[in-house]
């Protein structure tokens, strides 16, 4: 399922037959391919593995068997974990600056208050980290993690917990980061993965079922559909719709509106103007509806079982 092996030059993480087995859970035969420079959105859901894979590429767990490989030191790998905590008598300088002292000894304090900036954290630098809300705390996380600099960083669930505003904050902040360094981050929320990821893995079971450019996904796993609105009675627009073999999906979902369903774009394209001008009906709007990860991972897990 998953794509043509990347150059290895442009991987910066790469594991192969990675397996981790729990007595019939954990993870198996897992060939991961991270592209410098991109963000790597690791989808799934819970117990799908993904906490497991990246512990083991950071090190903190250890295989059973299998490799993995990356380009680029443990000093310029970063890792958030996804329920940071930090002494609540600390304000966020001295916790930044904690940080920065224990993993990036040639820096100075100047990266603690960039770190902070980036976070968006500087109106709250001598605020005590006790006094924080969830999405300050997770933010406070990354500035740690960023205040190293680093070549490759690692979020696990970064957006977990958190309100629809404090998600957006977070995947903002990640977008931010695209270009400045590679970023590896799970999620089991699709709609943030599709929000920033260039690239998606798909964790089912322990076992990685596709990887690759998150619009392939979208566009291999993902028949087109349309909106129609149709002038009176859509009734036999309808009938007439599923009865074409190109139409694998009518649906009917307002008085006079009807999503249709595709085996191809191609198909979608002649067949809808066609079938209006076979029933005589007048059309007063046909718009494609937007693909979703959502539906394209029900697609990919379903076909996978």
């Amino acid at each position: 399922m998953a794509p043509a092996n990347a150059p290895a030059d442009d991987l910066v993480v790469r594991t192969s037959a990675l397996t981790r087995d729990y007595g019939g859970a954990g993870l198996f035969d897992v060939d991961l391919q991270v592209t410098r420079g991109s963000i790597y959105g690791l989808v799934g859901p819970n117990g799908a593995g993904k906490t497991t894979l990246l512990s083991i590429i950071t090190g903190m767990r250890r295989a059973d068997h299998g490799t993995v490989h990356l380009a680029v030191s443990k000093g310029q790998t970063a890792v958030c974990p996804d329920v940071p905590e930090f002494d609540s008598w600390l304000t966020a300088q001295e916790v930044v600056d904690l940080a920065r002292s224990l993993v990036y000894s040639e820096s100075s304090v100047d990266d603690t208050s960039q770190a902070l900036r980036v976070a968006g954290l500087a109106d709250s630098a001598h605020r005590r980290a006790g006094g924080f809300s969830r999405g300050m705390t997770q933010r406070l996380g990354l500035a740690c993690a960023l205040v190293s600099n680093p070549e490759l960083l690692i979020l696990d669930e970064p957006t977990s917990a958190l309100d629809p505003a404090g998600r957006a904050e977070v995947l903002n902040l990640v977008a931010g980061l695209r270009g400045r360094c590679t970023v590896i981050f799970s999620s089991h929320i699709l709609a943030d993965v599709q929000r920033v990821a260039d690239h998606v893995g798909v964790l089912r079971a322990g076992r990685l079922i596709y990887q690759g450019a998150t619009q392939d996904l979208i566009d291999t796993y993902l028949r087109p559909r349309w909106a129609l609105r149709v002038a009176g009675d859509p009734t036999a627009v309808i009938d007439t719709l599923r009865a074409q073999p190109w139409a694998v999906g009518v649906e009917r979902v307002a008085a006079n509106e009807i999503h249709i369903e595709a085996v191809s774009l191609d198909a979608g394209e002649r067949g809808i103007p066609a079938t209006l001008a076979a029933c005589g009906a007048r059309q007063v709007s046909c718009e494609p509806l937007a693909a979703d990860l959502e539906s394209a991972f029900l697609a990919l897990t379903q076909d996978s079982e």
